[in-house]
């Protein structure tokens, strides 16, 4: 009796799982993708369809050493927004419409963006490149003005026309995009321009959404 009931529930188990095999996923009950523009193709952000999808290796450790790889706050700084995927979609979705206004920033290093990809839409500026210890003043200077919309008088900066700047990069354990915001805001760049995507990619790739693979 006990070994009909075990094979009753083994076979239960397997046709629960054809079923919830064949289930959509979507990105919300009424979204099921998100059609972006990356570096001048169309990019289809959707969530793996495969139910039993599960997240990319390079993301599953759950213990790396901290410092440097330390938890970080909920709120990065007094003004600096948090927000989720679906806020991340809506700049993602305003790039895409020609809002110029706006810049989504992959924070990472080269070699995790040729491991996990980049989140379509988004650009990389590498965090060192904003970093003063790690680069020149003047190519600092560059990117703040020729990317980021920021003018210059001498050595005062004035953000009056700056863009609304979106920083992620590998997770809430990871220091670079959060080392970036703070050192805008110490340049006076406005804190309600700058948002943290705090998940970044390790939240990405737990949700089986879309990545981009980086072209040179």
């Amino acid at each position: 009796m006990k070994a009909l009931q075990l094979a009753t529930f083994a076979t239960f188990g397997l046709l629960a799982a054809d079923v919830m095999a064949d289930q959509p996923v979507g990105i919300t009950a009424t979204q099921p993708w998100l059609d972006v523009m990356h570096q001048g193709r169309l990019v289809r952000i959707q969530r793996d369809p495969d139910n039993f999808n599960q997240i990319d290796p390079d993301f599953a450790m759950t213990s790396r050493p901290c410092p440097p790889y330390c938890v970080q706050p909920i709120q990065l700084a007094p003004g600096v927004e948090t927000i989720g995927e679906l806020e991340v979609m809506d700049y993602l979705r305003r790039i895409t419409r020609r809002d110029d206004g706006v810049l989504v920033i992959d924070s990472r290093e080269p070699d995790w963006l040729e491991r996990s990809g980049i989140i379509p839409a988004a650009i990389n500026i590498p965090w060192n490149r904003l970093h003063p210890a790690h680069a020149d003043p003047e190519a600092i200077a560059e990117i703040l003005s020729l990317q980021f919309g920021a003018s210059r008088t001498g050595i005062l900066w004035n953000f009056e026309n700056a863009k609304t700047l979106v920083f992620y990069c590998n997770g809430v354990w990871c220091g670079q995009s959060p080392t970036n915001i703070r050192q805008l805001l110490a340049l006076g760049y406005p804190a309600h321009k700058l948002k943290w995507y705090r998940g970044g990619m390790q939240a990405w790739k737990s949700l089986g959404l879309t990545t981009a693979p980086v072209r040179p």
